[in-house]
């Protein structure tokens, strides 16, 4: 291991750097993380070298292919329950697109084993002393809360709202502005005990780069798709009003914009693990007017060809 030496006055400081440093450099057991026979992490089968620096995410492992087949080269194509992940080349630009499938649960599992392929030596399970940083640019569908936002586009996430607990279980810092806006959006839920909900940015950086020119605005992250996100089949909802209130919700001209399932999850974890994040939602429904796009397939080949050029030219 190397030798790092840290000049630092203050005694506070330096004890907290220290006790950081202790942490980060610690060893990894074999149950915290489960390696396969081949030395690959547990869920998605890859080795180190296996992924490149910018990772496209996609839910639906189908969609892995409709994302690869506009590379120049596949030179790796991998597979474990839902985790698909094909490496190839576009223009010169080294690129992975993994499934994570459904869900924050999912979420935590991919990008925590995504972390360990770049920041943890796996021969040695001693975590690295320099951070590796990924870019990691989720590519998903989403339905619009706002009568204004017209299927068929495509909207960037600058945060999320998460109603899933995955990041109630990291220990994580926000910033006094969010905490205002999350205390806000809590408060107009009439203080339903039943939802505990958190807040996560995206990558400034990336959503300035690759966001600029589309919509932006607050996702949702539900735990499911039906009651969680308003919708009532044959079971009452136990959060009454749910879709009027992300509906009517503003605070300090911020709105909530749409409805998935993993982004705040994408974007708590890549803060905590130190990495970059964006979220492109493709809008195939607007569940404020009630109407689902008729060319589904069609509008997610055109958004997956716009973001990959975009990915290519500028990260």
């Amino acid at each position: 291991m190397s030798k790092i030496v840290i000049t630092i006055h203050d005694a506070d400081t330096c004890e907290a750097l220290h006790l950081d440093y202790i942490y980060r450099m610690r060893f990894i057991s074999d149950t915290d993380l489960i390696l396969n026979a081949d030395g690959s992490v547990y869920h998605l089968n890859l080795l180190p070298g296996d992924i490149a620096d910018t990772i496209i995410l996609v839910g639906d492992p189908e969609r892995v292919p409709q994302v690869s087949r506009h590379f120049d080269t596949i030179d790796l194509k991998k597979g474990k329950r839902e985790f698909i992940t094909h490496t190839g080349v576009m223009r010169g630009k080294r690129l992975s697109v993994v499934s994570t499938g459904i869900g924050t649960d999912n979420i935590d599992i991919v990008l925590n084993e995504l972390d360990a392929l770049v920041n943890i030596d796996l021969d040695t399970r001693m975590v690295k002393g320099e951070l590796n940083q990924l870019n990691l640019i989720r590519i998903g569908t989403s339905g619009a809360v706002q009568a204004d936002i017209p299927i068929d586009s495509l909207l960037v996430s600058s945060a999320a709202i998460g109603l899933d607990s995955l990041m109630h279980y990291y220990k994580r810092e926000t910033s006094a502005a969010d905490e205002e806006l999350l205390a806000a959006f809590s408060k107009s839920l009439n203080g339903s005990g039943s939802v505990l909900p958190y807040f996560a940015a995206g990558s400034r950086e990336l959503i300035s780069i690759l966001g600029n020119g589309f919509k932006q605005g607050i996702t949702i992250t539900a735990p499911g798709f039906y009651a969680p996100q308003g919708r009532s089949v044959r079971v009452a909802s136990a959060v009454p009003q749910f879709f009027e209130v992300i509906n009517q919700f503003e605070y300090k001209g911020q709105r909530i914009t749409n409805l998935e399932m993993e982004t705040a999850g994408i974007y708590g974890m890549a803060a905590v693990l130190g990495h970059r994040a964006i979220s492109f939602n493709v809008i195939l429904a607007n569940r404020a007017t009630n109407v689902f796009s008729r060319t589904p397939a069609e509008t997610m080949e055109r958004f997956i060809g716009e973001v990959l050029d975009r990915v290519v030219e500028y990260t």
